[in-house]
């Protein structure tokens, strides 16, 4: 496995972009950094921690065995690898908050940005960002995060942590290449935060609503149960799920 630690950069992700595009990449190929200076999450959000305190890396990862149709199988796959490395590290009461940031409880401790790469129409390759949360004890004006120090009162050892991490996802990406799909979904779904509990979500329009959220689709689509008793689905970009 090769692994490339920087000390600062503005995204692993888009490091680890440009590189495939210049040299031959192989599977999981890492881009490791003490500090991020333009780190991003799902729907553009931003990612801040402190120097050398958490886990920021990218991971190259050749998807081109996946059907068009499956992609959020790559983001079930990241997630339950995440959970896999967490759970051995005694991270209390885990949980997957649709589609992949992992929380403890109902506390954000690490997020997950997956960029794909797509040539006429199929999968080629996924680059896949994870930032957790590991020895920062501090964070101002985010209420809802923590960290592993936080949580369980240990000091981790990043490197390590990144080992562990990575042995999980090929664990689960070699689940994924042999097509059981109905057993990632089933496990993804046992983590889902706020399953079967009426929550409040807030759509494109900022309207609020209630729902409970029953499971996720084979496309990766949130099925909420609502008030007038009618199952509708939700992509990414239609639905927040709040706290």
């Amino acid at each position: 496995m090769r692994i490339i630690k920087l000390n600062a950069i503005n995204s692993t992700n888009t490091f680890l972009k440009k590189l495939s595009t210049e040299e031959t990449v192989v599977d999981y190929t890492v881009v490791q950094t003490n500090y991020q200076t333009n780190g991003r999450g799902q729907m553009g959000t931003s990612w801040s921690a402190n120097t050398g305190e958490n886990l920021m890396f990218s991971v190259f990862k050749d998807v081109s065995f996946l059907g068009f149709d499956q992609h959020f199988y790559i983001s079930i796959t990241v997630a339950l690898a995440i959970i896999k490395t967490l759970k051995a590290y005694k991270v209390p009461k885990l949980y997957i908050k649709w589609p992949n940031d992992i929380l403890s409880e109902n506390k954000k401790i690490c997020g997950v940005l997956i960029e794909n790469s797509i040539k006429k129409n199929n999968f080629k390759d996924s680059i896949i960002g994870i930032g957790i949360n590991v020895n920062q004890t501090n964070f101002e004006n985010l209420p809802q995060a923590s960290s592993l120090i936080n949580l369980t009162g240990n000091v981790y050892n990043i490197d390590e942590l990144l080992i562990h991490l990575i042995k999980n996802l090929k664990y689960y990406f070699t689940v994924l290449e042999n097509g059981n799909y109905e057993e990632l979904k089933s496990t993804y779904e046992k983590y889902l935060f706020r399953k079967k509990k009426p929550s409040t979500f807030k759509d494109i329009e900022g309207n609020m609503f209630s729902g409970i959220i029953q499971s996720v689709s084979q496309s990766g689509n949130l099925q909420v149960l609502l008030e007038d008793a009618v199952l509708k689905e939700f992509n990414l970009k239609e639905i927040k799920l709040l706290y």
